[in-house]
């Protein structure tokens, strides 16, 4: 089996995120990839695909990944039925820590009871 085709769920989430300048090569036994993306929750997102793919030791891949945005984890948009304590665990694995992407976006909420289906939400680095 082809490397390419061991990891097509990572490149297919690449794909996915948009990844910008991408380089795939297999060489040697070992895939290559190259690119950047926007966030470093995207980042972390391939990282955790590739390790679901190959476990935590994965010496068949090596992967560097840049980030275009460092200020920010990441921007959310809020779909409906959204609250913040939810998304604070989709981020953080804990929805107690909803006031810091409150505090992140005192610019367009004045209250962390108060959010709407679309706003954009800047989710400060963990």
């Amino acid at each position: 089996m082809s490397l390419q085709v061991k990891y097509s769920p990572v490149l297919a989430l690449l794909k996915e995120l948009g990844m910008k300048d991408v380089q795939i090569k297999e060489d040697g036994g070992v895939l290559n990839l190259m690119g950047t993306v926007n966030t470093q929750f995207e980042k972390n997102q391939i990282w955790d695909k590739i390790k679901d793919v190959a476990g935590e030791s994965h010496p068949d891949i090596k992967a560097d990944i840049k980030v275009l945005v460092s200020d920010y984890y990441h921007v959310h948009k809020v779909a409906a039925g959204e609250n913040l304590s939810k998304i604070s665990k989709l981020y953080y694995k804990d929805p107690n820590r909803y006031m810091d992407i409150f505090n992140a976006n005192k610019d367009k909420l004045s209250n962390p009871d108060l959010i709407k289906p679309g706003q954009e939400l800047k989710i400060p680095n963990p």
